[in-house]
């Protein structure tokens, strides 16, 4: 029997009548002859209502205690499932992420997996059990304590089970039919993407597209996982991660992401000397903030003092000045020229104004005011003819065979 797993998101266990119907297509993959295992969320806002919580009684909750508050919601969710699923006639198990065999390091709220021991799992399925499995947790790997994965850790903990398990397919399913070509509650006619490259994903994560977790992305291409994006309102092919050599000829540009929760932070007298922009990102490291963008600018004179500008999530630095991040993806980058020119040329055209620029080989990234972010999107969308009926790729041959 082939092994499928299956991540819900919150959106998608949000009520009780949404918990059930993510147990009955949970049912339908195994009345089908598959093995299942499938990872939750917490239901809806449960998270932020936690969060809150906390913040009630402290200004500064201690880290480890919010884990343990924090991974009770998956916990409801998974249990509330396998509720409905026995209710179905189908036999069905509930693991906590430490039950589950999640290792992950010492860092509380943003833990990563170190390993995943799957013991359990493998013998539940053995017993003919569906497997329901929390996301978002694990146990660390020395104190032995609770600990949470950060946002959207549910698609990480289900990429790594799927790649213990050596699953045919890790089934992402949330509120969207897939990744599209720009966010449609901005972009009316944006269009879903049939297949897109781990590359461009990875890229599209990091830049604000919020249908996968980064880490989850990175974890999938580093243990070739597949990931097929789905709609858990809808029974319809979704949007499949592919490797970069499993689709032919890519377009020029994918699509138009961007992100409303980045901070820009300048820092200024910086000394111009060996060094001093080392302490200054050893100690954002110690302090487990993740920086993105980087520019300095070198002082005019020898003896002059620098500038540093970089950007964080708001949610790291709560007293930074909000900016917001927009990019443009695409594989196709690599071999047409001038893509640069003409995103600047776009913005210089609706008069936004660009105050920081970064580029890797497939994407372009810029910095700018965060009530221009819709504008800016819609232009460059347009721009690049990102628009139109139908489903990118959708006509384009696949080698890789088709996700179930």
């Amino acid at each position: 029997m082939a092994l499928i797993v299956m991540k819900f998101g919150g959106t998608s266990v949000a009520d009780a009548e949404r918990i059930k119907r993510a147990a009955r297509r949970i049912v339908d993959k195994r009345e089908l002859g598959n093995r299942v295992v499938a990872v939750l969320s917490a239901r809806g806002k449960t998270t932020d209502e936690l969060i809150a919580m906390a913040e009630e009684v402290s200004e500064a909750p201690d880290p480890r205690e919010m884990d343990m508050l924090l991974s009770s919601g998956e916990r409801i969710s998974c249990a509330l499932c396998a509720i409905a699923i026995n209710d179905l006639g189908h036999r069905a198990i509930s693991l906590t992420g430490s039950q589950a065999g999640i290792v992950t390091d010492e860092s509380h709220t943003k833990a990563r997996i170190l390993d995943v021991r799957a013991d359990r799992i493998k013998q539940a399925l053995e017993e003919d059990s569906i497997v329901l499995v929390a996301g978002f947790q694990g146990v660390s790997s020395t104190a032995r304590n609770v600990t949470t994965l950060g946002r959207g850790g549910s698609d990480t903990t289900a990429v790594a089970v799927a790649a213990a398990l050596g699953a045919e397919v890790c089934e992402i399913y949330t509120d969207v039919a897939g990744v599209y070509s720009a966010d449609p509650r901005i972009v009316s006619d944006a269009r879903k993407l049939a297949t897109v490259s781990f590359e461009e994903m990875l890229e599209m994560a990091a830049s604000g597209a919020g249908v996968l977790q980064l880490r989850s992305v990175e974890y999938a291409r580093n243990h070739g996982v597949r990931i097929h994006c789905r709609s858990s309102f809808e029974d319809a092919p979704g949007t499949v991660v592919l490797a970069e050599g499993e689709t032919m000829e890519q377009p020029l540009i994918t699509a138009v992401t961007h992100s409303t929760s980045e901070a820009r932070l300048t820092l200024v007298g910086v000394p111009n000397e060996p060094g001093a922009a080392a302490s200054i990102f050893e100690a954002l490291a110690h302090g487990n903030v993740n920086v993105d963008m980087i520019v300095q600018n070198e002082p005019v004179s020898a003896a002059g003092r620098a500038e540093i500008s970089f950007t964080v999530a708001r949610e790291d630095l709560r007293h930074a000045y909000a900016a917001l991040q927009v990019s443009i993806v695409g594989a196709g980058m690599r071999s047409h020229p001038g893509v640069a020119a003409k995103v600047f040329a776009v913005l210089a055209e609706e008069g936004v104004n660009i105050d920081m620029i970064s580029t890797s080989p497939i994407k372009i990234s810029c910095v700018i005011a965060r009530d221009r972010v819709p504008q800016a999107v819609r232009a460059l969308h347009s721009a690049f003819e990102l628009s139109g009926a139908g489903t990118v790729g959708e006509e384009e041959p696949v080698k890789a065979r088709p996700a179930p």
